[in-house]
């Protein structure tokens, strides 16, 4: 009786063992899946699922171990990523954590409304239409989103985040500056992110506009032909002499003054330039072959740096 009792006790221990070796241990996955739990759902529900998904071998022996082993925690909705054999006990933890996998849309800065629709429409997972917004309406910034979440719902966070950023910088900008409203603010900084990618120099081109404003100079920038052309895609070809004279609005070598809306969707850093530019005299500045500009005070000097640049051109062989 007393060797009975002892060979019973070492099942038990060997079946304890064997539990938790096979809770801990690595899972039957063979490479990494996505599963999804929806709305409601019960463990049963989840374990059904994972099941399925070929990450548990048992979804009866999954709920067992979970309720005797597990925390007791309840499970949470949502788009899970399971790694390649990842063992049970970390699979209850990632659902009953809610660590759901992080979908991003990324919108750079400077992207215009139509590729921002066009990489809201790619978005894999969304729902419904992709809505055309407003230009300038959206903040540049990648936004995380969820299986089944609908198209719309995501722009809309894109544009509330823009609405709430411009609040608070317009609430923060320097006294005498060139733009009145919030609205303008936005379209000179589209006009500044087009124009230079480099981060050092954005006030400064700020401040080029912001001069040519007060004095009523047109700003003859070039994107603000183009966007009327293209909405924001590429031109592909150089501007022709008939576009920098059409008036739609939009061009300001055509008519002073700021063009009729924004021209792309600005980025934080450029629509704080606007309300913050440089202390700068210029009114002019032109490539300096280097990926950036030179600025100048004068039509004098600005002339002398469009020729070297002209310089530098065609010693590349583009002239």
């Amino acid at each position: 009786m007393r060797k009975l009792g002892c060979l019973g006790l070492l099942v038990l221990v060997a079946a304890a063992a064997w539990a938790i070796w096979s809770w801990g241990g690595g899972g039957p996955l063979p490479r990494a899946t996505t599963v999804a739990v929806p709305q409601g759902a019960s463990l049963a529900t989840a374990a059904a699922e994972l099941e399925r998904a070929g990450a548990i071998p048992s979804a009866r022996r999954f709920r067992l171990f979970a309720r005797v082993l597990g925390s007791g925690a309840p499970i949470r909705a949502g788009e899970y990523r399971l790694a390649a054999g990842q063992s049970q006990a970390d699979i209850l933890r990632l659902l009953q954590e809610g660590r759901t996998l992080q979908r991003l849309v990324a919108v750079p800065e400077g992207l215009p409304s139509v590729l921002v629709r066009d990489a809201v429409a790619r978005a894999a997972g969304l729902t419904g239409a992709a809505p055309l917004p407003a230009e300038g309406s959206v903040l540049p910034d990648s936004y995380a989103y969820q299986r089944g979440d609908t198209r719309a719902a995501v722009v809309g966070r894109m544009q509330a985040a823009m609405r709430t950023y411009l609040a608070a910088a317009w609430a923060r900008r320097k006294p005498n500056i060139a733009v009145r409203t919030p609205e303008e603010a936005v379209i000179l900084a589209s006009v500044v992110e087009k124009e230079t990618g480099k981060p050092s120099e954005r006030r400064t081109v700020a401040a080029v506009y912001a001069n040519r404003l007060r004095l009523g100079m047109p700003l003859q920038a070039d994107p603000t032909v183009i966007y009327p052309i293209t909405k924001g895609r590429p031109l592909g070809r150089r501007i022709l002499q008939s576009e920098l004279r059409a008036k739609n609005g939009y061009n300001t070598y055509a008519s002073p003054g700021l063009p009729a809306g924004p021209i792309a969707n600005p980025g934080r850093a450029s629509i704080d330039a606007v309300l913050d530019p440089a202390r700068s005299g210029a009114l002019y500045f032109v490539a300096d072959g280097t990926g950036g500009h030179v600025f100048a005070d004068t039509l004098e000097q600005h002339n002398a740096n469009v020729r070297r640049w002209y310089a530098i051109r065609r010693g590349r062989g583009e002239m």
